[in-house]
């Protein structure tokens, strides 16, 4: 009897009991004032319990009712959507088993081998299961079938199977819905190619040529020379600006990009065939860049990548393209000639290349010596100068550098400046820019392995061109006829934009790397290589 009074009560909820317990405790106090009334006491607390017991289980099972009835609504509404899904979709196991397709996916795939796919997909998701998710998970992947390009989403859910041979397998069954995305594809596609990318054309030795043609000849050949400019350009759809006698800006849309890349600038060869009564031969210099968010950025990359191309000697072509710099042409035989002109353009290109680096590694060859390491030295200098961290490779610890590197310890600045090549092999990346000074040989740098690495490297050099030469550096300023890397270097500090302030042991460095190449100003001595050692001695006082 208590057993059951106690279920009456754990069936009611905590409110009730509450009003329950007043009510007894009223009656109990109305039996002490009037003992007559405690059977009929006894009776109404009793009606009350039963009734109360009676309502609240009847209020459960409406509930319940309700419920039961929301959820058989509910699944057959999902159902119903699984069913009726606009999109294709698929329920299988990992063991390549369907249990079922929607007639969407039955009519969207019925002409295309579709088990090829999902056994690939299959693949996909048990590898994703092996590295490590073992409950549920999303899938999301991109899924080119036939023509159309699919998003394919869903999950994959760990379950136990009944069959007693394979009960002590993991299977995970997978639902996957495939929404096509071509349409989706084919915007954006279409919005990266509308972009524009912007493009300088240059004629080379213009002034030169035109001085040495006669009056009646040069207007026809200008015109021949632009009118090849421009059915070269009307091959992109691009637009061609004259603005300046020997220059022109060209702009045309990201979608004729390749078709530029795998026409190889044609236009080079062809400018210079254009024949001429002197035999005197026209070339050009073109830089293109999709650079920037705005025409007028990349217009300033084009100029950066057009100061690289002019310091690398013109006649060639160069697109600059995700910071990479891609060169195309340059294949006629260079004729050695220093000018001022030069040592500005490469001045200004190299502090292009410094400023978009992250950091700069500077290294000059093996058995390293005063004229390398002086002009390592240098660059460091610039580099500061341009807020860029720069460091030193010097490997090995020759007796020709032992004074110096004790005059350098002297110098907290250059505590860590002076790296080894396994230092610096740790930490060069993607965006480190690599100065090669005093040689142009692959395997007489310092270390070929940072050579390897580098993704963008500089070539500072005064001897003659080897057959090891470093191919695909991005600027390449090689003088045969200077006397030194160390005057190069010094040059490029005089006509970099930047003001640079030389310390007194980097102009000491340089100033020895020239004296030991030229034997005290005695062997391959010109006027510039006194002009560097005016300026040098400018920056000790």
């Amino acid at each position: 009897m208590q057993n059951n009074n106690r279920k009456v009560f754990d069936s009611l909820v905590s409110r009730t009991k509450i009003y329950l317990a007043i009510i007894l405790i009223l009656l109990i106090v109305i039996c002490i004032e009037n003992v007559i009334m405690i059977f009929p006491s006894i009776l109404i607390y009793a009606v009350v319990v039963g009734y109360t017991y009676y309502a609240n289980k009847k209020r459960k099972s409406e509930i319940s009712e309700t419920l039961q009835d929301l959820t058989l609504t509910v699944d057959s509404a999902a159902k119903t959507s699984l069913i009726n899904s606009p999109f294709p979709l698929i329920i299988l196991e990992t063991d390549g088993n369907i249990i079922w397709r929607s007639t969407k996916f039955n009519i969207e795939f019925a002409n295309i081998d579709i088990n090829t796919y999902l056994n690939d997909l299959i693949v996909d998701i048990k590898d994703e299961i092996e590295s490590g998710s073992t409950g549920n998970s999303d899938i999301l992947t991109e899924l080119k079938i036939g023509n159309n390009m699919y998003k394919v989403m869903g999950r994959y859910v760990n379950f136990r199977n009944k069959d007693k041979e394979r009960k002590n397998k993991k299977e995970y069954m997978v639902i996957l819905y495939f929404i096509d995305d071509t349409e989706n594809i084919k915007l954006q596609k279409e919005y990266r190619d509308s972009k524009s990318c912007v493009g300088i054309i240059m004629i080379d030795n213009y002034e030169e040529i035109m001085q040495r043609l006669d009056a009646a000849e040069k207007p026809q050949i200008i015109a021949e020379i632009d009118k090849e400019i421009y059915d070269w350009a009307n091959k992109t759809n691009g637009v061609l600006i004259k603005s300046d006698r020997d220059r022109y800006v060209y702009l045309f849309e990201q979608r004729y990009l390749d078709d530029v890349k795998e026409d190889k600038f044609s236009i080079l060869d062809k400018i210079k065939e254009i024949d001429t009564k002197e035999k005197v031969q026209f070339t050009l210099s073109i830089a293109v860049s999709n650079e920037g968010s705005t025409d007028k950025e990349k217009y300033k990359a084009a100029q950066s990548a057009m100061d690289v191309v002019l310091g690398r000697g013109g006649d060639q072509a160069v697109i600059r393209e995700n910071e990479i710099y891609k060169f195309f042409g340059g294949r006629v035989e260079e004729v050695e000639k220093r000018t001022k002109v030069k040592a500005r353009v490469v001045a200004h290109a190299l502090e292009n290349l410094i400023k978009d680096a992250n950091k700069v590694m500077i290294m000059g060859h093996t058995n390293a010596d005063m004229d390398s390491i002086g002009s390592c030295m240098g660059i460091y200098r610039l580099a500061k100068t341009l807020k860029t961290n720069a460091y030193i490779i010097c490997s090995e610890n020759t007796p020709a550098l032992e004074t110096f590197m004790e005059e350098v310890k002297k110098d907290p600045e250059y505590e860590d400046i002076i790296i080894n090549r396994e230092v610096a092999l740790e930490n060069i990346d993607e965006d480190t820019l690599l100065v090669v000074v005093d040689t142009h040989k692959i395997n007489y740098v310092d270390s070929p392995e940072i050579l390897d690495r580098a993704s963008k490297v500089v070539v500072i050099d005064h001897h003659r061109r080897s057959t090891d030469f470093i191919e695909d550096a991005t600027l390449m300023f090689q003088e045969v006829y200077a006397s030194s890397a160390a005057e190069l270097v010094t040059e490029l500090l005089q006509y970099a934009e930047a003001k640079i302030d030389l310390k007194t042991i980097e102009a000491e460095s340089l100033y020895a790397g020239i004296m030991m190449d030229t034997k005290n100003f005695t062997f391959k001595t010109g006027v510039r290589t006194f002009e560097a050692a005016a300026y040098l001695r400018r920056c000790r006082s």
